[in-house]
């Protein structure tokens, strides 16, 4: 049970403690007076929860820390709870024992992580948590009377929410994800989940299907194969047999153009041979006739050449005399009558010597000179002869060179050269550059043309009958018929790899649907099992709830025998969408239209106290009913007090306290109330005085 709250700058709160005792402990004052903050106080000492917005706002305003203390006994042990805020809204909490008048701390915080948390300890404790006892031991404003005034579906809810059902709210949300989480690890492995399962099938049955239209086309397409390989085959065969004929004719072909090649080159041969002869017969023909008067230009150089000789030696004698002639000049140029006397041995004489007379020198001197002129040109004339001899003489020796080359001797062998040249020329004139099969003899030159005229004339001979023209159709028909077969066998092709695909999705499509089948037990196993465990309307839910609303009906029916009211038995009963509240009196059924007021409370106060001991009434032992009379009117106000009394006076199930908050204080005049504590508001904060 609850012992004392004790709160420092909390909410409205300043400084504020109350004690609790067994029974019925009442809140009055006025609307804002920080009544309600003692259940939030009390729920956040706890639990660290509570019915405001935010941590932070428990603070009063103006503070930078505040507490909330809770002392409670469960059985013969004693407990304090105590949470702290700072400004930052930063929550301290310690859960202590008192135990021989030592403080043992059992919890401290909520490391969750380290496995610390005060409000798991309290949880184990009390046997109950924040939400539970929200609804076993919290009645609300204006939540009393509203499990029988408000819509039946939400009366349902808060007994889904009393039982735990809406919990299975969330596991049937939770299986769906599972679910749909297995459905997509399929789908990712497979491509497809189970859902996909008629679809395949379906997807199977249009493949066998198209597989039973193709096979008959593929047999059809083979067959047509067959015979159109036959035909082919035929064709093969007649071109095998005039291919080499073909091939005979391109080599009559080739053989003519050689033979043809062989001639131009013949021809062509033999007429650079003519050229070349008469070259020769021209050259040699000159070069005779030069070489003729080689005797009269051997005798006429030699004449030269003695002419020659003989002016040297007169022009060498003339030249001697002259120079005789000169060395008398020099002593004649001494030698001068001096006195009619001789210079050299002084006798008279008349005249000197005409040998060493300057006159007659110069006088003998003079025809000399005239004729060493005469001389020289005399020789220079030869000497011009003598280079035109030289020449006409080279000219004779390259002429003998040249028929020496030619191994032309005189005129008989220049006629023999120019008969040579005549018969090549009678030769190639009568070979025609085009042939002419059909006398093809013509063209025999030499063995080598001979042979080739033979070979050509046993290949025509080889294919006599074969028609090109023919030839040619056949192998466009054979071509033409391989296409055929090309295309046969390309449609074949096609088929065989659409009957491969449709064979292989259908392997692919078995297997899968194999596996989805067996993912489809799965999954139909956990939508069996979500469906009738975690479905709030699901067999387990309803089963659930029936033994819940059986049990809440008994004990509301055993609270009404202690509130003295003319119901003795209350039952619920769940329909499809909310529960349907039934009184009974005696044997007869009583509509809640029907009832008083305070009727109309006993039975709401009944079912809370029923739905209570549903929750497993926690080990505090309390309840607290927030503004009860809010929408009562002054008899069920009156009535609500009675009976609370009268249930407490009862010890129902054990409930040591009742602790009521409202603003109606006259309520309670007369009544036997154990303690009533005043709520005011004050500058200072919530002022908290026992009346």
């Amino acid at each position: 049970m609850l012992q004392s709250v004790e709160l420092e700058n909390f909410l409205s709160h300043k400084n504020t403690k109350l004690t609790f005792e067994k029974g019925v402990t009442v809140f009055v004052g006025p609307n804002g007076a920080g009544k309600s903050s003692i259940i939030d106080a009390i729920t956040f000492a706890l639990f660290g929860e509570h019915l405001r917005k935010s941590t932070k706002g428990l603070l009063r305003r103006g503070d930078n820390q505040s507490y909330a203390k809770v002392e409670f006994s469960i059985g013969d042990r004693q407990f304090e709870a105590i949470r702290k805020i700072d400004s930052k809204g930063t929550v301290g909490a310690v859960l202590n024992e008192k135990k021989d008048g030592q403080i043992i701390s059992l919890a401290a915080g909520e490391r969750k992580q380290f496995g610390e948390s005060m409000t798991k300890t309290i949880e184990s404790l009390v046997g109950l948590d924040f939400e539970k006892l929200k609804v076993a031991s919290i009645v609300q404003q204006g939540e009393l009377q509203t499990i029988i005034e408000a819509d039946p579906k939400k009366f349902k809810e808060l007994v889904n929410a009393i039982i735990g059902i809406d919990k299975l709210d969330i596991a049937y949300e939770s299986m769906r994800k599972t679910i749909d989480n297995f459905r997509l690890t399929v789908k990712t492995k497979i491509g497809h989940d189970d859902t996909d399962i008629l679809t395949l099938q379906n997807r199977i049955e249009h493949i066998q299907k198209e597989i039973t239209m193709l096979e008959p086309q593929k047999k059809k397409l083979e067959d047509d194969r067959i015979i159109q390989e036959q035909k082919f085959l035929l064709l093969q065969q007649e071109i095998e047999i005039e291919t080499p004929k073909e091939l005979k004719i391109k080599e009559i072909v080739n053989k003519k153009d050689d033979l043809v090649k062989y001639l131009k080159n013949f021809i062509t041969t033999k007429k650079r041979e003519v050229d070349e002869k008469k070259r020769r017969l021209a050259e040699c023909t000159n070069s005779l006739s030069i070489t003729s008067v080689k005797p009269h230009i051997e005798q006429e150089m030699k004449n030269i050449q003695a002419d020659i000789d003989r002016i040297r030696g007169q022009t060498k004698e003339a030249g001697e005399k002259i120079a005789m002639i000169r060395g008398q000049q020099e002593i004649a140029n001494r030698l001068h009558l001096i006195d009619g006397k001789c210079p050299v041995c002084d006798s008279k004489v008349d005249k000197l010597n005409p040998l060493f007379e300057e006159g007659h020198l110069k006088s003998e001197l003079t025809v000399l000179k005239n004729k060493t002129d005469m001389l020289t040109k005399e020789e220079n004339l030869l000497q011009s002869k003598k280079r035109e001899l030289d020449q006409k003489w080279i000219q004779i020796t390259k002429a003998e060179g040249i028929l020496a080359l030619h191994k032309i001797k005189d005129q008989d062998d220049l006629s023999i050269l120019s008969k040579e040249i005549e018969s090549i020329e009678t030769s190639t004139k009568n070979i025609p550059l085009e042939l002419n099969i059909t006398n093809i003899l013509q063209y025999a030159i030499d063995d080598y043309s001979s042979d080739l005229i033979k070979t050509i004339s046993a290949l025509i001979e080889e294919t006599k009958g074969f028609d090109s023209d023919k030839f040619r159709e056949l192998k466009l028909r054979l071509e033409q018929q391989r296409g055929s077969i090309g295309t046969i066998e390309r449609e074949i092709g096609s088929v065989d790899a659409k009957l491969r695909l449709y064979k292989d999705e259908t392997a692919q499509i078995s297997n899968a649907i194999a596996e989805l089948q067996d993912a489809k037990q799965y999954i139909t196993t956990l939508e069996t099992i979500r469906n009738q465990i975690y479905n709030r309307d699901g067999p387990v839910a309803t089963s659930l709830r029936s033994w819940a609303l059986g049990t809440i009906s008994q004990k509301a029916s055993e609270y009404l025998t202690t509130f003295n009211v003319k119901i003795q038995r209350i039952s619920l009963e769940d329909k499809a969408r909310d529960i349907v509240i039934t009184c009974h009196s005696g044997n007869s059924e009583l509509d809640l239209e029907s009832l008083s007021g305070g009727e109309k409370v006993s039975i709401a106060l009944a079912l809370r106290l029923g739905m209570a001991h549903l929750m497993g009434s926690s080990n505090l032992n309390f309840i607290i009913l927030d503004e009860p009379t809010t929408h009562l009117d002054q008899e069920r106000r009156k009535s609500l007090v009675s009976v609370l009394s009268q249930a407490f006076e009862s010890n129902i199930d054990a409930i040591s306290q009742f602790i009521i908050i409202t603003h109606d204080s006259e309520i309670f005049e007369n009544s036997n109330i154990d303690t009533i504590y005043e709520f005011k508001s004050t500058p200072d904060g919530t002022l908290v005085t026992p009346l």
